[in-house]
């Protein structure tokens, strides 16, 4: 059984810092494009960043050199590190592991707060 579980969201003033963790269990991250999405109220769900088997990165142009995913695989985890956070950075924070032919999983989601 396969699970991706967030977790170091929170609330954060603007211009501050969190790191995300995506730890999996059931599938090898190193082998799978791990992602980040969000989901503000009243959006739909969004990529943020992406980290391929490969290593090659992606991130959405809102979140460019503030955001940068990462991978651990001895760790069996993923990151994503988000500095000079702005209030529209509010959102629901998903993992998802993504193989084509293999699977495509979601994590459950966690709140990240930008607000004073």
């Amino acid at each position: 059984q396969v699970q991706l579980v967030e977790s170091g969201g929170g609330l954060v003033q603007p211009g501050g810092s969190l790191k995300l963790s995506c730890s999996a269990s059931g599938i090898r991250v190193s082998i799978y494009t791990m992602g980040w999405y969000r989901q503000g109220s009243g959006n739909e769900r969004e990529l943020v960043a992406t980290v391929t088997s490969g290593g090659s990165t992606n991130y959405a142009d809102s979140v460019k050199g503030r955001f940068t995913i990462s991978r651990d695989g001895a760790k069996n985890a993923v990151y994503l590190q988000m500095n000079s956070l702005k209030p529209e950075d509010t959102a629901v924070y998903y993992c998802r592991a993504l193989r084509l032919g293999a699977g495509n999983y979601w994590g459950q989601g966690i709140q990240v707060i930008v607000s004073s």
